[in-house]
């Protein structure tokens, strides 16, 4: 028995050895990717009456549940719900949509998406701003750390990112986040833990946190007047 385990060892010692033992090899593949993204656009009252007038505009991402193929579920969350009950802002406001329930946001897809809006209408480009909540509140970091130069302020609603994005975000850039302390989807952790490091590398951040409030912390955050009034006192520095 001894014997034919050794023959059989023997065997595939020499087989592995026979082998061509695989090389390094340099290549290279140009890759496309192309995504359809729906979107509302919203214009403020005066902007055809002020043709010479170049406006802020504000990007909001949507949350998990708003994704699909049917634009009109925006509308049930942030700055588009408040649009349908009539509320005014002075600013227009992007609203794209995640074609995919079950997939995280093209952030490059949604940075096209704002380079050509910024383009076709009269935007002042000092004056782009970011929100999103949840699923769109964690996009909303990830494009402040690709995009360090574009965002003149931003606001993270009940969302989640990892805290080492916290050395690529502008530290010019003022951010105010908001999260529930009875969040069970998101917790407020994740908030919390990314604030405190923004804190520590001298960041000017504000931080709401609602006692008793779960996952639906974008009611009260986006019912916030103030907060639309700090974001038009914000700009990027320039001429």
């Amino acid at each position: 028995m001894n014997f034919f385990r050794y023959i059989l060892i023997v065997l595939i010692v020499t087989s592995c050895a026979s082998q061509v033992k695989p090389n390094l090899v340099d290549a290279e593949m140009e890759t496309t990717v192309k995504e359809n993204l729906s979107y509302y656009l919203y214009y403020p009252d005066d902007y055809l009456e002020k043709p010479e007038k170049e406006y802020p505009i504000l990007l909001f991402l949507h949350g998990g549940g708003e994704s699909g193929d049917s634009l009109v579920t925006i509308k049930r969350n942030g700055p588009p719900k408040l649009i349908v009950q009539g509320k005014k802002f002075p600013f227009l406001i992007l609203a794209p949509q995640n074609p995919y329930q079950k997939k995280w946001w093209n952030t490059r897809a949604v940075k096209q998406l704002l380079d050509a809006v910024v383009k076709e209408n009269r935007v002042d480009k000092r004056r782009i701003y970011l929100t999103g909540l949840s699923r769109g509140g964690g996009a909303a970091w990830e494009l402040a750390v690709q995009y360090p130069e574009t965002f003149a302020a931003m606001a993270v609603v009940c969302g989640m990112t990892p805290v080492p994005y916290a050395s690529w975000i502008n530290k010019n850039m003022p951010i105010w986040v908001f999260h529930g302390e009875e969040d069970k989807s998101i917790p407020v952790t994740e908030s919390e833990n990314m604030v405190n490091k923004l804190k520590e590398m001298g960041h000017e951040i504000r931080f709401t946190k609602y006692p008793g409030v779960g996952h639906n912390s974008w009611v009260k955050a986006y019912d916030t007047e103030e907060l639309y009034d700090w974001f038009v006192a914000q700009q990027l520095p320039g001429n």
